[in-house]
């Protein structure tokens, strides 16, 4: 009886602590993190006038929409538009709405200046795309409604700020004119528009803002032509360039006719001379020109006439007039000297004298000053104050205040380009007596909490404390190898060609850097990042040196702009090595052979089809030759519909010698005929995919073997009427081909057509099958297809006795040449959601079943098995493929809320996921990015290798304890018992 009840005691205590680890409130943020971006800011308003919060509402170029605490720089709310609704104006209205024209003007919305709801939304039309302009007067009003201005769609409208109805419309492109200005004189309530007709004629329109009449229209020629651009100075003049960008043609607007007055640039400064540009700063009564790397800053007098008042070097950032006084405007202009920038504000009617300036510590890497917005304050002395909004070249927001930065926001992660990653250096032996004391003592206090967490015993505060230990923990934020392999460092690239190094452990920044290279300010015109490869991996024995990583880029926005090349340290984020303005870069082919410093070869493809191996030493060159038979890729010209395979012929022929400089020969090429199929999607396999077996056992005890090769390249094509949106064609007209072809003999090995069916397509290749993503037009649902190919070849080597006996084909040498006996499996089920990305887990042995990373149309990550994908699954499986784990056949694949990898989080503007394998086979990390970032760990089949991090330690040293004095006691009572029935 005794030992039944130590029993029943313990099992009683096992269910309590089992139901109290069901809870998971404090495990948030072990194993994932979450950070939100907004981009690179185009606009920004300044809301401090009221009592309150102080914020600035910011539209960037990952069209966002987003208020900031000035205080801090975080996010109060943010509102992130479609891919198409890129914003291009912002406002405030009434003190209380932010008002924003987006999707080229043609959709107006009012928000909530707190909380960013929704007030109303208007749909503007009109006969033909124009430029979009808003004006928010704060004294015009129709009725008891205030009035927005906007022109777009070649209309000029006003809108009710109250509910957004469209009060009245003017359509001004039948007039046949550009409309480049609005300007609103709130004396008379007229509204004027301004532009060209064509290149030579500039017009004026006067409209009564309160019901939209055509009051009059002026007109006149300039012989010379105009740019285009065009800049308000004052009320009555406005200044543009002619059609040479030679000569800057002041208009004052008269009551009865239009006035010119034309300036050479080089009457302005005798040296300058070249092409102008006219700077969009918006100042009163004096405006900037760009020529060649000198800014001119000019002033408009009264009589019309033009004055030079500066000129600056071309890094120099103007912002927009500031009225901060009655009567009174200021603006800024910021210059780089060395690792400082200074700050200077002017008013605007005294060039002269400086009504503040400061210095301020800039931090290099963040490149130049691009854009400046500035805001103005009252100091406890009633005097004025400035604070300026900084963006920078590398895209990151820095608020500057009182000579100092009072926040900085890293928005360039929210266009991340390239993802790679690099394991951290391994852990040093020799540890001192004081860190092992201290590391002892927090791990008694830790378990000490933990226990009582356990035992629901622990106050508020030990429950932060225990939140707070677990989000800290010094084993996932050191910078030293873990046995598991879940501590590395994310490497990632963004548009802006600045690199990051992100730690898997809680997301910071380890080190970034902004490539010279790749930098505006310097010789390379519009940069932007490509591709982030391996550069040098050093084995273990090599202590002393990091591994590095080759970045490329490119200058310009067309495919034979000059390339970047640059490598850099993976540790510390050093540009170890720069190749700047070299050969255009088309294709970057990392090659499985590394030199004798363990550098990895790469073949770089130029837009000539040219390829410059990389690094150019005789050592690469050498290996290289002697490997010319084995080197194969192919192109893909979505354009014109073909595909080409392509090797290494010999050295370049050219004027100069260049013995890393190889052409190339074409070896096979796939024509799709243009009048019923397009290109739209190419994927591969990963290089570095682990496939565990060949082999596949099947019911009845069955093999077949899989088509494992890393040269199947899935295309993806549909009838050209069908590239458009979905819906915009019939089911009849569309149909869409799907193909799998060697790359290294192009050689279809199938080909498969869904009728009726549209694009996007999206898919993943992995092992030996396919799984697409697509849109059924007849059933008007989603798809998604599976195909699985085997290899027949080896369908001999099932018996055993070849086995035994070595009669196998098994080691034979497969070959791309010898024409593969293949056969392939295929599915289709329909899918509920519209999907942005697919990717697929990987892990280290490949052993673990694999799961599908579905990004969704709500930004959001689904893990979806594998096995629902099985084309071999049908309605009533047998009891073999029961036990082999087939899943009866339905038309839909389930969508389980629980399989959410980021659960109620979402990744803004999902773009792509990227899978990393841990050297632990249960696991792989995942990496999701778009404006936002998430990083999670994910076990496909659980972790059955391994202990969770949750696991109580302390419970089992009490269930050790408790089961020692179960056995002491009944060993006692056994004892007397026995003593007591021998005395009977």
């Amino acid at each position: 009886m005794a030992i039944s009840r130590v029993f029943t005691l313990l099992l009683l205590l096992f269910t309590v602590f089992n139901l109290s680890h069901s809870l998971y409130e404090d495990q948030v943020g072990l194993m994932d993190w979450h950070q939100q971006y907004i981009g690179k800011v185009k606009q920004a308003v300044f809301q401090t006038q009221k009592a309150g919060r102080k914020r600035v509402i910011v539209a960037t170029e990952e069209n966002v929409v987003a208020s900031l605490d000035l205080r801090r720089g975080e996010i109060f709310w943010r509102k992130v538009l479609g891919a198409k609704d890129a914003v291009d104006e912002i406002a405030l209205a009434l003190g209380k709405y932010v008002i924003t024209l987006s999707s080229e003007g043609s959709v107006l919305r009012a928000w909530n200046l707190p909380d960013g709801l929704l007030v109303w939304e208007s749909i503007l039309t009109g006969s033909e795309s124009s430029k979009s302009l808003l004006v928010v007067p704060e004294t015009l009003k129709v009725g008891k409604d205030s009035v927005i201005l906007v022109y777009s769609c070649g209309s000029l409208h006003a809108v009710s700020s109250i509910d957004g109805e469209v009060i009245w419309s003017k359509d001004l492109a039948a007039e046949g004119i550009l409309v480049q200005q609005l300007i609103y004189n709130d004396e008379n309530d007229l509204v004027y528009a301004v532009g060209f007709d064509g290149e030579s004629k500039f017009h004026l329109y006067q409209i009564n803002a309160k019901n939209g009449e055509l009051l009059k229209h002026n007109s006149a020629a300039y012989p010379g032509g105009f740019s285009g651009e065009m800049l308000l100075v004052t009320n009555d003049r406005l200044v543009t360039l002619d059609s040479s960008r030679a000569t800057v043609v002041a208009v004052e607007i008269r009551e009865e006719k239009i006035v010119f007055e034309p300036t050479q640039v080089s009457d302005l400064l005798q040296d300058v001379s070249g092409t102008a540009i006219l700077l969009p700063a918006k100042l009163a009564g004096i405006f900037a020109v760009k020529v060649n790397a000198v800014i001119l800053f000019v002033k408009v007098t009264n009589d019309g006439k033009l004055e030079l008042v500066d000129k600056l070097d071309h890094t120099v950032a103007v912002s927009d007039a500031l009225s901060f006084s009655e009567g009174q405007q200021a603006f800024a202009l910021v210059q780089h000297e060395g690792s400082k920038i200074d700050l200077t504000i002017k008013l605007n009617n005294d060039w002269s004298s400086n009504l503040l300036k400061e210095s301020i510590n800039m931090d290099q890497d963040r490149g130049v000053v691009q854009k400046m917005f500035i805001n103005n304050y009252i100091r406890t002395d009633r005097s004025y104050g400035f604070r300026a909004l900084l963006v920078m070249e590398d895209h990151s927001l820095l608020l500057v205040q009182q000579g100092e930065i009072v926040w900085s926001r890293e928005d360039s992660l929210a266009s991340v380009v390239d993802v790679t990653t690099s394991e951290l250096p391994i852990e040093k032996d020799g540890v001192s007596v004081a860190k092992v004391e201290h590391s002892l003592f927090e791990w008694l206090q830790g378990h000490l909490l933990k226990l009582k967490g356990t035992l629901m015993l622990a106050t508020p505060d030990d429950i932060v404390a225990i939140q707070k230990m677990r989000l800290q923990s010094s084993e996932k934020s050191k910078m030293t190898r873990d046995h598991n392999g879940f501590r590395k460092l994310l490497i990632v690239l963004t548009r802006a060609g600045k690199v990051f190094a992100l730690h898997t452990g809680d997301g910071r920044i380890i080190w970034s850097q902004l490539l010279h290279a790749l930098r505006k300010s310097g010789s390379c015109e519009s940069p932007s990042g490509l591709k982030l490869l391996h550069w040098q991996v050093p084995h273990h024995h090599a202590m002393d040196e990091n591994p590095s990583l080759l970045v490329t880029g490119r200058c310009g926005v067309t495919s034979d702009s000059p390339g970047v090349l640059s490598i850099i340290d993976a540790y510390s984020g050093k540009e170890v090595k720069s190749f700047g303005s070299i050969h255009s870069i088309l294709q970057v082919i990392p090659l499985p052979y590394t030199d004798s410093k363990e550098r990895r070869l790469h073949l770089v493809i130029d837009d000539v089809k040219r390829g410059h191996l990389y690094p150019q030493t005789p050592e690469a060159v050498e290996i290289f030759k002697s490997e010319f038979t084995n080197i194969y890729w192919y192109s893909v010209e979505e354009n014109n519909g073909i595909l080409r395979g392509h090797a290494v012929k010999s050295n370049c022929v050219l004027d100069v010698a260049d013995e890393y400089c190889f052409e190339t020969r074409d070896l096979w090429s796939v024509v799709f005929p243009s009048e019923t199929e397009k290109i739209i999607t190419t994927v591969t396999r990963k290089l570095n995919e682990v496939v565990h077996t060949q082999a596949k056992v099947i019911a009845d005890e069955d093999v077949m073997f899989k088509y494992i090769s890393k040269n199947l390249l899935f295309v993806a094509t549909v009838s050209p009427k069908a590239t458009g949106e979905i819906g915009s064609v019939t089911p009849e007209e569309s149909c869409l081909v799907v193909y799998l072809i060697d790359t290294i003999t192009g050689r279809i090995l199938h080909r498969m057509t869904h009728h009726g069916s549209q694009g996007p397509v999206h898919a993943v290749l992995s092992e030996n099958w396919v799984v697409y993503h697509y849109f059924n037009l007849r059933a008007h649902r989603y798809e998604m297809s599976v195909i699985e190919i085997y290899d027949q070849s080896r369908a001999d080597n099932k018996d055993v006795l070849k086995l035994v006996f070595g009669k196998h084909n098994l080691t034979s040498p497969v070959s791309s040449y010898s024409r593969p006996d293949v056969v392939t499996k295929s599915q289709s089920y329909f899918f509920t959601h519209s999907v942005k990305t697919i990717a697929v887990t990987s892990t280290a042995k490949g052993i673990t079943s694999r799961q599908l990373l579905v990004g969704t149309i709500g930004d959001q990550v689904l893990a979806l098995d594998k096995r629902f994908l099985d084309p071999r699954r049908s309605i009533n499986p047998t009891a073999a493929e029961k036990e082999e784990g087939i899943i009866p056949l339905t038309d839909s694949l389930p969508i389980l809320p629980q399989s959410y990898v980021t659960h109620a989080l979402k990744v803004e503007n999902l773009r792509g996921i990227e899978v990393i394998p841990a050297k632990l086979e249960s696991t792989t990390l995942i990496f999701a990015y778009g404006v936002d970032l998430f990083f999670t760990r994910l076990a496909p089949s659980r972790t059955y290798d391994s202990l969770t991090e949750d696991f109580s330690y302390a419970l089992l040293l009490i269930t050790i304890v408790a089961l020692v004095v179960a056995i002491f006691v009944t060993w006692i009572l056994s004892e007397r018992k026995e003593l007591q029935e021998k005395w009977r």
